[in-house]
This record gives C-alpha cells, structure tokens and sequence, in this order.
C-alpha cells in the first residue's frame, strides 16, 4: 500500500491531518483493544512464536520467517499464515508445486520452499493442524493483533527507515494499534535496516522501547551473477519497492527504469506482456525480487531475472538464547 505522505512524520510532530483523523484513530485503537481482550481460543501444545507487527504494510515479516526458519532448522518448523492474496480458506498445507499463488498468497508459496506452510484464515484452525502434521515449533506469519492464538513468544519487526510513522493509529497514521500498546505483549522489536536507518530508528524510538531491541539486514544472496553495467527494468509489487530498486543500484545494476506495483498486485498476462514490450524497446533485462517472481504467469518465468534477499542478524545470540529455553512437546 502507499501510505499517505503525513504518515511519515515524526512522532513528536503530527501533521494537522493526522491531529484532523485523531478521533477515529482512537476509535480504531478502541476496536483492538477491545478485540485482544478477548481470551486466546487455543494454548498450542508447541511452542509458537509470532512475527507480527504495529505498522500496516510490509516490513519485512517473510523474510524474517525464513531467517527464523534457519535458526530453529533443528526443529520440526512449521508456518501458519493467513494466505493474504489467495481463494483457500484452509487449514491447508502449502505445495510449492502444485499450487499457485493465487491459491495460497504469494508469501506462504514463497516461505513453503523452507518449511511446511499451512494458510488458514481461522489461525487457531491452522495451528491445531500445524500440530497434527508434527510440528514441534509454530511460526505465526502476522496474528499480533489475532487473539485467537496464545503466543510462546512475540517478534515486532519494523522498517527501520520508516519506524512507526507518526505514532498514530489508522487512519491518523500507519499503526494498527499504539507503540506503547503493542509493545507491552512483545518480547523483542526487530528493526531491519542499515546502519543509517537503524541510527535514525534509535533517535526517533529508542526512549520508546522497554524490551530487547534486535537489528538486521537485507542482503542480496550471492547466486554468482554480476550486476554491475547490466541494463535492467525493474519491477516490484512489495510493501516498499524502492528498496529493491535501490538494492540493484547498490550491486551495479543500471536501472532503466523501475515499475512499483501495489503490494500483491497480480501479473496478469497483459501487464507482463506490456512490460516485455517496453523492455524490449529499452534493450533491458527484466528483473524482480523472490515474492514477485512466484505470481508470475508461467509463460513468463524463463524471461524474468530474481534478485533474491536474505535477512542478516546483526547479533542473533538473543534469539538462540531465548529459543534454547523453548519447551517442547
């Protein structure tokens, strides 16, 4: 989604439209809070961590999921999403062959490759059947705000670039409930940025955070392919593209020109084909990134490039400490 420029404000410095929404920003924060009252529906046998967040839009919880699903790769991991973007209601388990993103949602097909994935958009149906199949650990995609799930632990992840806006709740502001609020059912925030983001993140929201502070990275994985001088287009249906964009410019690549898209957005034949033709015209090579590339048609998955990204810890040991006292069925 594009959030609207006052959004990014600081947080000591609303603008006026932002004081102007205040009264239904209080009454969206009202309407979660009253729903998180509710009691947790289900206590999963298995431990079962949640990567959620305050912020609307992407900040980086796929990514996170997979570096997740690496550190516990001595456990029997499974995924429970909503399936944001596909038809299945579920419970269903993921098959990275057979199904298609307009089925599950892109970011379960594309987390489906590192471990068993289930959509459910009852998330307590999906963890009972997550716990079924054998998983000994859950990882709950979003659900911070679901009640319906007792979580073992909590991860908050933030684009460190963009922080948490304004501070304020919808529609005044890009959260879905109050810093403080969220913060106070959370065991760790992790902001994902380099290091000039992550030092503007600390100024703005340092004072804010009473519970451990991780930080991390995105960092293209090496795949032995050279960017630099290649003429590319780029395009990008992902919370904040011009991330990516600025990740090729980062390898070397010259970007010609750069398609953002709605986050989601489908590849409909007639939008890959237009962008075919204007590559074409521009002697450039398209390229897009790994959440993309699983809603492409499949005619057009030979033509397109993938610049695949992994999130790097600056210092994990407090994840693994914090796993290693998991309790496990």
């Amino acid at each position: 989604m594009r959030a609207p420029g006052f959004w990014q404000n600081t947080p000591t410095q609303p603008g006026w439209q932002a004081r102007l929404l205040a009264p239904l920003s209080a009454l969206y924060a009202y309407g979660t809070a009253r729903r998180l009252r509710q009691q947790a529906a289900i206590s999963p046998d298995c431990p079962t961590i949640c990567v959620g967040n305050l912020n609307v839009g992407g900040t980086g919880k796929t990514p996170t999921v997979i570096a997740l699903i690496d550190l516990l790769q001595q456990r029997r991991v499974h995924v429970v999403s909503r399936g944001y973007g596909g038809r299945e209601t579920g419970p269903l388990q993921v098959n990275e062959r057979t199904h298609k993103a307009a089925d599950v949602g892109d970011e379960p097909l594309l987390i489906s490759a590192f471990a068993p994935t289930w959509v459910a958009q009852d998330r307590a149906a999906g963890v009972r059947a997550a716990q079924a199949a054998g998983a000994d650990i859950i990882l709950l995609d979003d659900g911070f705000q679901n009640p319906s799930v007792a979580k073992t632990l909590s991860i908050i992840v933030v684009d460190a670039s963009l922080g948490f806006g304004n501070g304020r709740v919808l529609p005044g502001g890009p959260l879905r409930e109050p810093v403080k609020t969220g913060l106070k059912r959370a065991d760790f925030v992790l902001s994902i940025g380099d290091p000039a983001a992550q030092d503007t993140f600390r100024k703005a929201w340092g004072p804010s955070i009473t519970i451990p502070h991780l930080t991390a990275q995105l960092e293209p994985l090496e795949t032995g392919m050279d960017w630099r001088g290649q003429r590319v287009m780029a395009f990008a249906g992902i919370g904040h593209p011009e991330k990516f964009f600025a990740t090729l410019r980062g390898l070397g690549a010259d970007l010609i020109r750069a398609e953002a898209l709605s986050d989601h957005q489908p590849l409909t034949d007639a939008l890959m084909k237009r962008l075919e033709i204007e590559a074409m015209a521009l002697s450039a090579q398209l390229v897009t990134t790994e959440k993309d590339a699983v809603r492409l048609p499949t005619s057009f998955r030979q033509k397109v490039l993938t610049l695949p990204v992994r999130l790097r810890f600056d210092d994990e040991q407090a994840l693994k400490t914090a796993f290693s006292h998991l309790t496990l069925p």
